[in-house]
Formats: C-alpha cells, structure tokens, sequence
C-alpha cells in the first residue's frame, strides 16, 4: 500500500498534509508518533473509512477509490481499538461475521465460509473459545476473536489500530506474536502502536510520524536513533541494543536523569 500526497483530516481541518508513504508488500509495518501527529488518521485513510481532501491510498498501484466497498472489504481487513459485539454473541458467531463481503443475493453461506471461519479461529488458537460469549472472555481473548473476524475476510491485507490497547503486558505480547505468526504466514500488517519498545522489537518496517508527517521510515534499527526520538517524542533517551533482540531499546530520559 502507498499514499501520494494524501491530505486528509476532520471537520474540515487537515491533520494530513501531502503525505507521501510507503507500506511493503508481506512486511509488518507499524506507526508511531505522539498523540494528535495523525496515526489513527492515516490508519482510517488506509482503511478507506476517511475519504482524502487531496491525493491518493493506493494498493497494488490501483486507487482505494476505484474500489466499492465490498470489493474493499475483500482486500482489507480492518481491527478496530474497539470492535463492535453485540451482546449474546458467540465467539464463533463473531468470526462469521467476516464473512460479509463475500456474502451476496446470489451467495450465501457455503462449505467455504464454513471453513474460512474454521481456519480464522485455528490460527488465532480461538477454536476452544468458539460456543461461549464474547462478553465471557477475557481481554487478551477477545482481542484473539477479534483478529479472527478480521481474518476470516480472507484478506492480503490487515489493518490494526492500537490493537494492544488496554491489555496487560502478557496479552500485548500474545497479540503480538500472533501478528509476526500471521505476518509470516504472507498477510501485510499495518499497525498503530503507542509503545516504542514493543514497535521496536515486532515491527519489519517502522513509520514515525510528527505533527501530520512522516519524520522517517525504515526498518527499526536504521531509523531508531536518540535524534529521531528527540525529534518526534520532545524527549532524550538512550538507546540500546535489545538484550533479547538485538533491535532498538528506547530508554526515556527523566527529568532527574538528564
């Protein structure tokens, strides 16, 4: 996927100003900035829910817009930070629902949908999960059903917004290593991620973002810099090779550590 001169924001305003960006083809990209710099917005045009008020989301050199919704929603698929489940709603009954844009007048529900359902919720380790409630299950296990859903589309393509939001620690890693698993699999992730740690260590390819631009992109190691992180987050810092990794550890500088 790729932006030209994407200019997109709210009510009016721009958050967005002639962005250029590149997303790789099979890489797990994730973007980062502080607050209000324009990720979630970025993400929504991405995602074709944010129309453009100039430029362009491409994917595979064809505009976004020269799909129709459905036609979209077999190239995307799209993780919320909070998706919708409605009471009463089974976990399995939750991933079927990913099914929709291959849903038509003419095709209804197949032995294919049966098994796209079958193979989303296995790859997630959700299959266990799949006659109780979603209100039943725990954070970690929702977000699992949620990816689920967003797999079940069959999609080359998904989209994750905070999808680590208001998990402990252990559930963070657990999303995240099945978003590597997935990614290695073939699908192209496309995140938004508040920690810089965590970015650092699962992301292929990063995009750091300040005040509706893009301050630098590239693989962790080549961009991660306490320059770059000075410039984006206002902060000093060390960085470090990751213990475990190798990759970049960002350490905050606090004000009595100056």
């Amino acid at each position: 996927m790729e932006t030209r001169g994407l200019t997109a924001g709210h009510g009016g305003r721009p958050v967005l100003a002639g962005l250029d960006a590149q997303f790789p083809r099979g890489g797990f990209s994730v973007i980062i900035g502080p607050n209000a710099s324009g990720k979630s917005t970025l993400l929504r045009c991405l995602a074709g829910l944010l129309p453009p008020m100039a430029g362009e989301v491409r994917i595979d050199g064809a505009p976004l817009g020269s799909f129709d919704r459905r036609a979209r929603a077999r190239r995307l698929g799209l993780l919320p930070q909070q998706a919708e489940m409605p009471d009463g709603i089974t976990a399995a009954e939750l991933v079927a629902r990913g099914r929709h844009p291959h849903q038509s007048l003419f095709r209804q529900w197949s032995a294919r949908d049966e098994a796209a359902v079958a193979a989303a919720l296995a790859a997630t380790r959700t299959d266990e999960l799949a006659g109780r409630p979603v209100q039943e299950l725990s954070g970690g296990q929702r977000q699992r059903v949620s990816i689920a859903m967003a797999l079940a589309q069959e999609t080359d393509i998904l989209l994750l917004d905070e999808p680590t939001t208001y998990l402990d620690i252990a559930h963070q890693i657990e999303v995240l290593d099945l978003c590597v698993e997935l990614n290695r699999r073939g699908k192209t992730l496309i995140a938004v991620l508040h920690d810089l740690n965590l970015a650092c260590r699962y992301a292929t390819h990063l995009v750091a973002m300040r005040e509706g631009a893009i301050a630098a992109a590239g693989a962790p190691a080549e961009i991660v810099t306490e320059a770059l992180i000075a410039r984006v987050f206002g902060i000093g810092c060390l960085v470090l090779a990751d213990p475990l990794t190798g990759r970049p550890m960002v350490i905050p500088r606090g004000a009595g550590h100056a």
